[in-house]
């Protein structure tokens, strides 16, 4: 099967596009996908992009009302409830990709993007969350983040409240800031290793992967097989990925229910040291959905969720 992604540049629904894609394909190996970026109204119609992002499914676009013309405006898509948005949804893109798991909160949010909106300073003070994490390994204090909040007039208690109800970090029973996405502040068994920098605790086996691509960065990961309790290493040195044991993989899952992806899915999101003890542990779970993920997979889905993070200005 062949998947197209065409997007103008600097499309702001081209990165939430691509984190759907990549939750829709998880697991699947007889899919190959692109990615254009088209600035020219020719090109648009001789690759038939009917608006940014466009989908293509082995040439065709399945989301394209009949008499729609190609072009480089701004594309939304109606979804099965009527709300519009700036993509298809996971369920929409499983559907007409023929895929289906039960591991839809696996990189949270259902597959929303990770990177908070602008509004109400909600990027601003999740990207002050994140930088604390970076450089002391731990959430900021209540002064830095009601400075990040002073410019739109919000409390910091009341910012941090909505991002926690939209699932971008979650809060402890005093309102501290208990993760965000990538980190913990508590401990896991997903530990990371910053170059130059704190280590720091991961949430999953996926976010820890993105925590080297988010900050551009050497950084080595250590973990465990929950079956044999051997060591998974993943070393991240001048671009190149080394995974110790070389047979080690992913397992990217969920269990049923809704909540935030801290409790539906993240304790299933684990390294094993090969996927023969992957496959033994997922056996072991009641009602748990998802797949296993090579290690191209898993690093690509951890940089492609995580990456943008820091990168995307905050205005």
């Amino acid at each position: 099967m062949r998947v197209e992604m065409m997007t103008v540049p600097d499309c702001p629904n081209g990165p939430v596009l691509k984190e759907r894609l990549l939750l829709a394909l998880a697991g699947r190996t007889d899919v190959e996908l692109t990615e254009h970026v088209v600035d020219d109204q020719a090109e648009a119609e001789h690759r038939g992009m009917y608006g940014s992002p466009t989908l293509l499914v082995d040439g065709r676009d399945p989301f394209a009302a009949p008499g729609t013309e190609a072009g480089l405006s701004c594309r939304l898509y109606r979804g099965a409830d009527g709300r519009i948005g700036g993509a298809p949804s996971v369920e929409e893109l499983r559907q007409v990709l023929g895929t289906r798991t039960g591991a839809d909160q696996a990189a949270g949010r259902a597959g929303q993007c990770r990177l908070a909106p602008v509004e109400r300073g909600l990027r601003a003070v999740q990207q002050t969350v994140l930088r604390s994490f970076v450089t002391t390994g731990a959430p900021p204090e209540s002064a830095e983040l009601d400075s990040a909040a002073e410019p739109v007039g919000v409390p910091a208690t009341q910012v941090l409240a909505e991002l926690a109800a939209e699932d971008f970090l979650t809060l402890d029973d005093t309102g501290r800031v208990q993760a965000a996405y990538p980190f913990s502040a508590t401990p896991t068994e997903h530990v990371v290793q910053i170059a130059d920098g704190p280590t720091v605790w991961s949430m999953c086996a996926i976010d820890a992967l993105g925590i080297p691509v988010m900050l551009g960065t050497d950084a080595v990961i250590t973990s465990a097989d929950p079956v044999t309790g051997d060591p998974v290493r993943v070393e991240f040195t001048d671009g190149k990925t080394t995974w110790q044991p070389a047979t080690a993989v992913v397992y990217y899952g969920a269990r049923p229910g809704t909540g935030p992806a801290a409790a539906v899915c993240c304790r299933y999101l684990r390294f094993f040291t090969t996927r023969a003890t992957a496959e033994q542990w997922t056996g072991q779970q009641t009602q748990l959905s998802g797949t296993v993920l090579d290690q191209t997979e898993a690093e690509r889905l951890g940089a492609d969720i995580f990456g943008p993070l820091l990168t995307t200005p905050t205005r």
